[in-house]
């Protein structure tokens, strides 16, 4: 997550970089000087609301069904807001088992916390803080089960770009202090929630366009 300039780290990268940890210097959260920046607003993949939505959709389908949302309910909301062509290749191999794994549903449902950072994307919610503690699920149920999908897009107001890699910057250095602490078998810091921190990294690696890698394959490199 290098961002440069002619060969010269961009100042937009530093100052970003210097405000997430004044963060997290404030919050007791350890974090190492010579991790790297992330892209500026020139570099980063400026996806459209629309886009960010339907993702946002399809999250919250997957993540409803791994929680226990009745195959009928699944089945009927696929259709309702159309998403079979928005659903990536093992989202839609989730949707349409009828009988996944205990595995497949701890994993998709944990999709909720991603869910969560996208709906804040779309202006949903109103902050993210501190990935401390879990989301409010019903809440996200709420925010979409009463809108049609073209409700649920005309209503969204996607962030400026320059908020959403704010974020991006701030998580990742989050998530650096979480794995940290996990290979030096020492005490996640400042009662940072592992679960939480990797779902929200994911989803805002997708969002600012990370590698240019597709939903199914994000990465969250620390």
């Amino acid at each position: 997550m290098v961002s440069t300039e002619n060969g010269e780290i961009s100042a937009e990268a530093i100052e970003r970089k210097l405000r997430s940890e004044a963060i997290l210097r404030a919050e007791g959260v350890p974090f190492i000087s010579h991790l790297p920046v992330i892209e500026t607003a020139a570099e980063a993949l400026k996806r459209s609301k629309e886009e960010v939505a339907l993702r946002t959709l399809c999250v919250v389908l997957v993540a409803a069904k791994g929680s226990g949302l009745e195959e009928e309910i699944v089945e009927r909301v696929l259709k309702s807001l159309e998403l079979r062509p928005h659903l990536s290749p093992k989202e839609l191999a989730f949707v349409l088992d009828s009988s996944p794994s205990r595995q497949d549903r701890v994993r998709f449902s944990w999709r909720h916390e991603a869910a969560w950072a996208l709906l804040w994307a779309l202006g949903f919610v109103g902050q993210l803080g501190k990935p401390a503690q879990m989301c409010d699920a019903d809440f996200i149920g709420s925010t979409v089960s009463g809108r049609t999908r073209s409700q649920f897009i005309n209503d969204a107001e996607l962030r400026p770009i320059a908020d959403i890699l704010d974020q991006a910057d701030l998580i990742y250095r989050y998530h650096w202090a979480v794995v940290d602490a996990r290979i030096n078998g020492r005490q996640i810091p400042a009662a940072l929630h592992p679960g939480v921190t990797e779902e929200r990294h994911y989803a805002l690696n997708w969002l600012i366009g990370y590698l240019e890698q597709a939903w199914d394959d994000v990465t969250t490199d620390t």
